[in-house]
């Protein structure tokens, strides 16, 4: 599983810093969560294809989150797409995908669907896989935008070592049943699950993009293991963040602190930050545990 800061940057792209877009690679599947201008580009330099992709969140529909939108859907029909794909976002998502895809006249000959999620302050699960959920929450800008949170589920896994103790060898048919928590029985012998067995821990990443402090945001982001956090403005500048409907620095430091996540890694940082490390030094004097992302920044977990 790997995390893929595609885009750093706000509205004005920057030679360090592209528009928003962050690559979650969790195996078998890859999501996007927002697609700014360039994001194809960032995406070809990190060696990210995009027929893994299944699944696209936009948090809103400001032009720097999904400029790239229209040249992805394009690329994805001319390459033969073989699989659907499902797009997530704000109401009126659907008005909108469909007046971009025929302003560009871009014909998709593979199925996609069109999920329009009602942004409230009360987190809302909208995916529910096996192995993992998908969660959204309101966040406070001026035009409907939502947070996402991804959620792996602990899995339990397979004492290779214990089970071999009786003769068993992996791969065997038996060990799904201890896989799903059942108890076995093997020449005899009862191997129960709670032994032959380990949970393995699952993993949360909160993706809160473009919003203005709120409290619902630290409850929503509650113990994850990181949360991605805008921070488009220094703590000088509290009053411009409030009425534009983001967050400074210390803000999102204070999210961080407020969810007891583990880690905090600040984006959408303005371009009028030539060396950010101010800002970094101002959310880690409320949240020590913080980095500062940048374009191609890679996380493998």
């Amino acid at each position: 599983m790997k995390l893929v800061f595609l885009g750093t940057g706000t509205a004005f792209p920057t030679p360090e810093r592209n528009h928003s877009g962050t690559y979650i690679d969790i195996g078998p599947e890859a999501f996007l969560f927002d697609c700014g201008e360039g994001t194809q580009r960032q995406m070809a330099i990190a060696k990210i294809g995009s027929s893994k992709i299944t699944k696209i969140f936009i948090s809103h529909w400001h032009g720097d989150h999904v400029l790239g939108l229209a040249g992805l859907m394009q690329s994805m029909q001319m390459s033969n797409r073989p699989h659907e794909i499902h797009i997530y976002g704000p109401e009126e998502t659907k008005h909108r995908f469909e007046l971009m895809r025929k302003t560009f006249g871009i014909g998709l000959s593979f199925h996609y669907i069109i999920i329009e999620v009602k942004g409230t302050t009360k987190p809302q699960k909208i995916i529910d896989e096996a192995d993992y959920e998908i969660w959204a929450v309101k966040t406070i800008h001026p035009v409907p935008c939502l947070a996402f949170k991804y959620i792996k589920k602990p899995l339990r896994r397979i004492d290779i070592g214990y089970v071999s103790k009786f003769g068993i060898k992996a791969p065997h048919p038996i060990l799904k049943k201890l896989a799903d928590g059942k108890n076995i029985k093997w020449e005899g012998k009862v191997i129960k699950a709670k032994d032959a067995t380990y949970i393995k821990p699952g993993i949360k990443i909160s993706y809160v993009i473009d919003s203005a402090y709120s409290k619902h945001l630290s409850a929503f982001a509650k113990e994850s293991d990181i949360l991605i956090c805008e921070s488009t403005f220094g703590a000088d500048m509290q009053d411009a963040a409030t009425l534009k409907g983001h967050m400074t620095t210390k803000e999102a430091g204070k999210i961080a602190k407020d969810a007891q996540v583990k880690e905090l890694i600040i984006t959408h940082i303005s371009q009028r930050y030539k060396d950010p490390i101010t800002l970094l030094k101002e959310a880690k004097s409320v949240f020590p545990n913080t980095k500062i992302a940048h374009d191609l920044m890679e996380i493998k977990f």
